[in-house]
């Protein structure tokens, strides 16, 4: 199956540290590009999941409120603060 083409602009400095960091991995500037955009895709994909999956845990009322958490928080400030 034949890839997509997309075109884009870019900063010729970035165009050539990419070029320069293919060269030294030994492999083509698409391939390189490819692999950091399908990082940068799975990371901010699995961000918004867990964005949505926490809206959905929260309209069910499952959440923890900011005052539980801060006084949970201050609690451990304590326990650390004491213990020096």
């Amino acid at each position: 199956m034949p890839g997509a083409t997309i075109t884009i602009r870019i900063d010729p400095e970035l165009a050539e540290n990419i070029g320069a960091l293919a060269s030294a991995m030994d492999r083509s500037m698409n391939w390189l590009i490819e692999d950091a955009l399908k990082q940068y895709v799975q990371e901010q994909m699995w961000q918004i999941e867990g964005i949505k999956a926490a809206i959905v845990s929260l309209d069910k009322g499952e959440g923890i409120s900011h005052e539980q958490v801060m006084a949970e928080a201050e609690a451990v400030l304590s326990e650390k603060n004491s213990s020096r």
